[in-house]
């Protein structure tokens, strides 16, 4: 890996291409390295961890109505949308935009956590359509896929966008763009430019992962991812981008981020060198936020020691800043506590998940965020008694530049009612590459299995596992059955334009 140092340049300096993070992106997308087989059939194992929460959110509104604006856009040879089987055919940004709000909407896919956060997931709907539309092979489908995975990762390594509320979007626009332009073998200039286009059309603020959480977290990546192929298709016809979007005077670190003083450094594989940084990315065992999920598992731990709940006295939760701040008690959100929250709130709030995780002793993706669920009053009692507290040492585990160091968890005190104290630890999650049952190829279709039950038939199930198994194999009709047929999808609400 090379490190690549980015600040703002005055509009006076001489800032050339060739040393603009954009165009170092693009040539790295343009790279024509093999995939490794290890890379290829964790990719594999992923085109399987979306299928599964897709499948269980076609009947959710936001992926309904996704579905049915897609439909309003009918095109050939086009991509296929989610739930439909292979027809019909979409245009492929909507393909996009149906089947990445479907991936997204539950929450319960890949993250890789760093600087920032991702869910590089969220590569893959965008690449998928544009494979679809162009009839390209699993060989293509798996490049595009590994550089997209490998861009967002390496920016979520060097640059903190939640720092200045930027949501983290902004890292998947570019990094999407980037796995069209390998899927799809362009050149450097013409991925350079679709790679400008999408940072600059795809930053936003974060306020949509803030307070009164809506529907629109799952629709975001699927807008970035929608966004993308439109800029690699308007490069391609020879438009341009603003430059350097980056670092200049007027760019996205100048004005948006650290501001003109600010010095980021970006990691980026040298030429010829594998993209692997899918190997470094991790699943959710539980349909929550990532930095839940360790928490989760220990709040199932902690439940029998403690045994009668109603003798709480207070949960502390010490844990990471970014813990703290986006999903406990640092975010200062009154939503958090909210039995009348959103379940995208609910999802975003460590004080409910770890209370229901305590009663339950279980997480589900669905019966977890049931408005019943979240107003018994067992349960509202325990949520109010549950507070996190920010810890340097969490902080730093948090950041450890080991990744076998590195930690997401936190230490819980649980304070009895005669001031006895029961207290444990975790340090990842369960499913975590270093966790108490990591997943890996059997888990995935586990998931998958799972999450379809009653949505997909059996055979169905098996057909779509044969292709995400042989995945880099495909041949360009097989890639265009990637998909998966319901037998009975719900309606859209109406009012919309289409």
């Amino acid at each position: 890996m090379q490190t690549h140092v980015v600040r703002t340049y005055a509009s006076a300096e001489e800032l050339p291409r060739e040393e603009q993070l954009a165009w170092r992106i693009a040539r790295v997308a343009a790279d024509p390295v093999e995939v490794e087989p290890e890379v290829a059939e964790m990719i594999g194992n992923r085109v399987i961890d979306n299928a599964a929460v897709a499948a269980a959110s076609l009947a959710r509104s936001p992926v309904v109505n996704a579905r049915a604006q897609a439909l309003a856009h009918p095109y050939r040879p086009g991509a296929g949308v989610f739930g439909l089987g292979p027809a019909p055919r979409v245009s492929p940004e909507w393909a996009a935009w149906a089947n990445g709000v479907a991936v997204r909407e539950l929450d319960f896919h890949d993250t890789f956590l760093a600087a920032d956060y991702s869910h590089p997931g969220d590569n893959i709907p965008p690449v998928l359509a544009v494979a679809q539309h162009r009839g390209l092979d699993g060989r293509a489908l798996v490049r595009g896929i590994a550089t997209g995975y490998e861009v967002q990762v390496d920016l979520v390594r060097g640059i903190c966008l939640h720092e200045h509320r930027i949501d983290h979007i902004a890292h998947l626009g570019p990094s999407a763009a980037a796995g069209i332009g390998t899927l799809l073998g362009l050149d450097a200039e013409t991925v350079y430019q679709a790679v400008g286009q999408a940072l600059h059309t795809t930053t936003t603020t974060r306020q949509s992962r803030k307070g009164a959480i809506s529907s629109w977290k799952a629709y975001a990546p699927a807008f970035a991812g929608k966004l993308a192929v439109e800029a690699v298709d308007r490069a391609m016809r020879g438009e341009g981008a603003p430059s350097p979007v980056y670092e200049g005077e007027d760019g996205v670190i100048a004005r948006l981020l650290g501001g003109p003083g600010a010095r980021y450094e970006v990691p980026l594989p040298e030429a010829g060198e594998p993209k692997r940084a899918i190997l470094d990315t991790y699943t959710k065992e539980h349909s929550a936020e990532y930095q839940s999920q360790a928490l989760i598992d220990l709040a199932r731990r902690l439940a029998p020691r403690i045994g009668d709940l109603s003798r709480v006295a207070e949960v502390v939760i010490r844990t990471s800043h970014h813990t703290h701040h986006v999903i406990g008690t640092g975010a200062n959100d009154p939503q958090k506590t909210d039995p009348d929250a959103s379940r995208e709130t609910l999802d975003h709030s460590i004080l409910y998940i770890f209370a229901v995780a305590l009663e339950d002793r279980d997480w589900h993706h669905e019966r977890s965020y049931t408005p019943e669920r979240a107003h018994r009053e067992s349960t509202v009692r325990l949520w109010r008694k549950v507070r996190t507290v920010e810890d340097p040492e969490w902080t730093a585990r948090y950041h450890d530049p080991d990744p076998d160091e590195r930690a997401f968890g936190g230490r819980v005190t649980v304070t009895l009612e005669d001031g006895s104290r029961i207290e444990d630890e975790i340090a990842v999650a369960d499913a975590h590459p270093r966790g108490a049952r990591p997943f890996g190829r059997e888990q995935y279709i586990a998931k998958f299995r799972r999450l379809a039950e009653g949505v997909v038939d059996a055979a169905e199930q098996d057909r779509f596992l044969d292709l995400a198994r042989r995945l880099d194999r495909l041949d360009a009709e097989e890639v265009r059955q990637l998909n998966l047929s319901a037998p009975a999808l719900t309606e859209p609400n109406r009012g919309g334009l289409f």
